[in-house]
């Protein structure tokens, strides 16, 4: 039997997968130095201020934080004037904390699963999350000479985390957020975004590839069919949180090979206030019945393992594992679940 890992770089390259991969089985999520100095928020928390000046509030019952925009706390007043308000945090750490990181990269059996430095936010949220997202999406049309720069300006600070995680800690993949989109649309046309977007993830995508990281895995969980060839051109590696709404099936028999798709498993489907086992199971079979085992990955579309309500996400694993015993024989063990996976 293939390790987790094996498995998903065979489903990766069209080769030969003895099952599906269950989840975020063979990718372990770890940190860098940043995100202690910039902390994820814990649901309940709100109006915290970060590191940018964004403040965020995560309320309980949702996937994940998001940035409080009212007037007095949106960061970029006048965007003819952002570098007034836009200062980027330092990343300059010591050799200890990056040590101390470290060690958590070499904890992680690097035979079973990829060690995957996480980023978060990606360059456009980190705009909307400055300007305030209806305002961002104006100022790309009314200020374009204004974004490029601020965009440059991000891209620099991206970039300088990543030659510090790359030399640091040596990771195998990338997991980067940048949601892109919403439930049937994009945030804006696909000319639109190559000319503010494509570039910058090209330099910083290729930074990562071009120093030992060998998977690229993007999260959008969203609608972005239409995005699929920039992201090929960018370099990414697995689009992670597609929907259902960008109709897999197709995406898969065009563009298998040249990137895969892990997601299709929407939370709006399973996980909600009187979720089922048998809701999960259903949700899962005819999900893995449309997409099949190579270029695709069946997994919750929120950006990282887990699920609003407890026991979803550790339901939809038993599923999978489920279907790969009877579909091909391979019955899931101790083995096969990775600790990260099992505390959900």
């Amino acid at each position: 039997m293939l390790t987790p890992k094996q498995n998903m770089l065979e489903v990766i390259k069209g080769g030969n997968p003895d099952r599906f991969v269950n989840q975020y089985e063979a990718v372990q999520l770890l940190f860098h130095p940043f995100m202690f100095a910039n902390p994820l928020l814990q649901p309940g928390q709100e109006n915290v201020v970060n590191a940018w000046g964004v403040t965020n509030t995560f309320p309980k019952g949702v996937p994940g934080s998001f940035p409080v925009h009212t007037p007095d706390k949106i960061v970029v007043k006048d965007i003819e004037d952002w570098k007034d308000y836009v200062h980027a945090p330092s990343l300059k750490f010591t050799q200890d904390q990056w040590d101390m990181v470290k060690a958590q990269y070499d904890a992680v059996d690097g035979e079973q699963a990829f060690k995957a430095a996480f980023v978060a936010p990606g360059l456009f949220e980190q705009t909307h999350h400055l300007c305030e997202i209806s305002n961002a999406l104006v100022y790309y049309i009314t200020n374009p000479d204004e974004m490029h720069d601020l965009i440059k300006y991000l891209t620099e600070w991206e970039l300088e985390l990543a030659e510090g995680i790359c030399s640091n800690l040596h990771p195998d993949a990338l997991f980067h957020h940048d949601d892109w989109g919403g439930l049937d649309s994009t945030f804006m046309s696909p000319a639109m975004f190559d000319e503010f977007l494509l570039e910058p993830y090209k330099e910083i995508y290729g930074y990562y590839h071009s120093h030992g990281v060998e998977l690229v895995i993007h999260h959008s969980d969203s609608y972005a069919a239409t995005l699929v060839p920039s992201m090929i051109e960018m370099g990414i590696d697995v689009w992670q949180g597609c929907m259902e709404t960008n109709n897999l099936p197709e995406l898969i028999r065009k563009y298998g090979g040249k990137i895969s798709f892990m997601g299709g498993i929407e939370n709006r489907a399973v996980d909600f206030e009187g979720w089922t086992d048998e809701n999960c199971d259903a949700v899962v079979r005819r999900v893995c019945e449309e997409c099949g085992n190579k270029y695709f990955i069946p997994c919750i579309a929120q950006g990282g393992p887990g699920s609003v309500y407890p026991g979803v996400y550790k339901s939809l694993c038993d599923s999978i594992d489920k279907l790969n015993e009877e579909k091909f024989g391979i019955k899931a063990s101790e083995s096969t679940r990775l600790p990260w996976q099992i505390m959900f």
